[in-house]
């Protein structure tokens, strides 16, 4: 009889213990959150898609977790000695002859749509990738810990019009006025009794 009543009340705390989790991307506001039982117990702050690469709203779900992975559209284009000639290249640009393409690192990448998921990479203050959720790494490594394969991810949200800001012009570089030669002692004597 006693071991059927502590059966009784361990089983509603085990039943407990695998509360749904879910992913929820405001576009809006330009947050992740990662939730559980529909409660809020992680956000972060994202980078989505630019004008052109907007990145797609809808009900998905987690469809691969690849914690190192490369893009295979998107890179950089370097020369023999590693030095950057094209920062933002795609794959099917020409490579100039001793060139090479890099794939870009997308660590702890959660894939929900297509080539489309939330990966560790540079947030510049607005959206700014080619359609994936950008985090920071120790938020992407925290979402790609926690979901799973089949974790429901929502995204919704209209992004914030907005472009990066205008690095100001340089001002023009004044001209210094030349010294003038040095005055004998003399002469400012008699400048100052012409006056």
């Amino acid at each position: 009889m006693r071991l059927t009543a502590v059966f009784l009340f361990a089983l509603p705390l085990v039943a407990g213990a695998a509360e749904p989790l879910a992913i929820d991307i405001d576009l809006a506001l330009q947050k992740a959150f990662l939730l559980q039982d529909g409660k809020v117990v992680y956000e972060s702050p994202i980078s989505s898609g630019r004008p052109g690469h907007l990145t797609p709203t809808g009900d998905f779900q987690v469809l691969e977790k690849d914690d190192n992975h490369l893009s295979s559209l998107y890179g950089r284009i370097v020369d023999e000695n590693g030095k950057v000639v094209v920062r933002d290249a795609d794959a099917d640009m020409s490579v100039p002859k001793g060139a090479k393409f890099v794939q870009a690192p997308m660590k702890h990448f959660l894939r929900f749509d297509g080539a489309t998921g939330m990966h560790s990479g540079y947030l510049p203050g607005y959206p700014a990738s080619h359609g994936c959720v950008r985090m920071p790494d120790v938020k992407a490594e925290l979402f790609f810990s926690i979901a799973e394969i089949g974790t429901p991810v929502r995204v919704h949200g209209v992004p914030p019009a907005t472009t990066p800001k205008e690095k100001p012009k340089a001002a023009a570089t004044p001209v210094p006025t030349p010294t003038p030669a040095p005055k004998k002692w003399w002469q400012v004597f008699q400048r100052t009794a012409e006056r």
